[in-house]
């Protein structure tokens, strides 16, 4: 698939390489453990000092923004985090695990029995920094297709979609008119109207089962 804005693409991709995979793993695993004590479900005493040991990691302490995106059988089930953060990854992933299967408003909370059906994965972020462009077509040029998360801003409208959206929206006629659209304007408003434009970039990991 060919990149939009290939000059700064190999940049970006190694700004977000904070996180080893095995890290990302322990991230994953907390958050199904958080959700599995909010469901009543039990878990494995030796399980739960493996991963509580892990999170004592210097890494887990920082602050980045984070997402967690819950799926079953491919379809979304969930899916809420916060761009920028006040508290630790550790303590981001957590909140935005309980917030992603109770509290998002497009779906019902989850149920227990949904649980194990559930795949989870962990977005890390970096800091969002402003895109300056002068109309469409130069913004278009400047997006890197599959690296970029966007945020658009009008008034009070705004909209996100991280990097994995990029997967169903390939092309950013339609990533960007989605997007606009996520946010209550219209699906050209980012070719006619001015937009506040910022991206960044993540790291997120799959769950492994």
């Amino acid at each position: 698939m060919a990149f939009y804005g290939d000059k700064n693409m190999e940049n970006k991709k190694k700004e977000v390489h904070k996180f080893s995979d095995s890290q990302g793993q322990t991230l994953v695993r907390f958050a199904r453990h958080t959700l599995m004590q909010k469901t009543d479900k039990k878990i494995a005493t030796a399980e739960s000092k493996i991963i509580e040991q892990a999170l004592k990691e210097d890494c887990f302490q920082e602050h980045f923004g984070t997402f967690v995106t819950l799926k079953i059988n491919g379809q979304l089930r969930g899916c809420i985090g916060n761009i920028t953060a006040s508290e630790p990854v550790k303590e981001g992933v957590g909140l935005n695990a309980i917030s992603a299967a109770f509290h998002d408003p497009r779906f019902s909370p989850l149920r227990a029995e949904e649980l194990e059906h559930v795949n989870i994965e962990v977005s890390i972020l970096t800091s969002p920094e402003p895109l300056e462009y002068k109309d469409g077509d130069d913004l278009i040029a400047k997006l890197c297709v599959n690296v970029d998360g966007v945020i658009i801003r009008k008034g009070f409208a705004n909209a996100t979609f991280l990097p994995q959206v990029w997967k169903q929206l390939p092309k950013p006629e339609e990533f960007l008119g989605h997007l606009c659209m996520k946010a209550g304007m219209s699906a050209d408003a980012w070719r006619n109207d001015k937009l506040e434009v910022k991206t960044y970039q993540v790291q997120y990991f799959d769950e492994k089962k």
